[in-house]
């Protein structure tokens, strides 16, 4: 376990190898899981700010799911996700020409529409952060439907923590992620 400031970090964050394989996934981790993306309280009003800049991109279907509770919703423990499409994948994913789910606030963010990348349980996956009242705990969030992704970080050498940076340092700050990287690497 690592730990910085006020947070505890799985050692896998340096033992595993990861880089998301787009074109083996096809974006699964947009489908598979019993709701949306979770998204953090300080998420919400961003996405119902962003949302009529961001409808044009998405589906039919992805439209017709966010009609009715609207950006977000509040599940039955209480916490906010992305709604969904039929109980699969998220209202915000939109499939490109070769069938791959990729993320309708992202293209609208790469498009320059909107200044907000993507809720962070989403840039940060496969991590996953549960907050405590005096810390948060940081998981790597094992799945099979990451196996591609976990065989193309072995292939390239490329560490956990180095694939999320920018989602880590977007959450903690560049102070904290150097830390973690002194932390890893001694």
């Amino acid at each position: 376990m690592i730990v910085i400031d006020n947070t505890l970090i799985t050692d896998d964050i340096k033992d595993s190898y990861f880089v998301c394989d787009l074109a083996r996934c096809k974006g699964a981790c947009c489908v598979e899981g019993d709701l949306g993306a979770p998204l953090e309280v300080d998420e919400l009003p961003i996405m119902e700010e962003i949302l009529p800049k961001v409808t044009p991109y998405l589906s039919k279907e992805g439209k017709q799911a966010l009609s009715d509770p609207g950006a977000y919703i509040k599940d039955h423990e209480g916490d906010f996700s992305t709604p969904t499409i039929g109980g699969k994948e998220c209202a915000y994913a939109i499939y490109d020409p070769q069938g791959i789910l990729k993320c309708g606030i992202e293209q609208a963010y790469n498009d320059g529409e909107i200044t907000f990348r993507k809720p962070l349980s989403c840039h940060l996956y496969p991590l996953r952060i549960t907050s405590y009242q005096d810390y948060d705990a940081i998981n790597y969030d094992r799945w099979h439907i990451c196996s591609p992704a976990c065989e193309l970080g072995h292939a390239t050498k490329t560490p956990l923590y180095k694939f999320l940076s920018i989602p880590l340092i977007r959450k903690y700050g560049q102070k904290w992620y150097q830390a973690l990287e002194k932390a890893i690497t001694g």
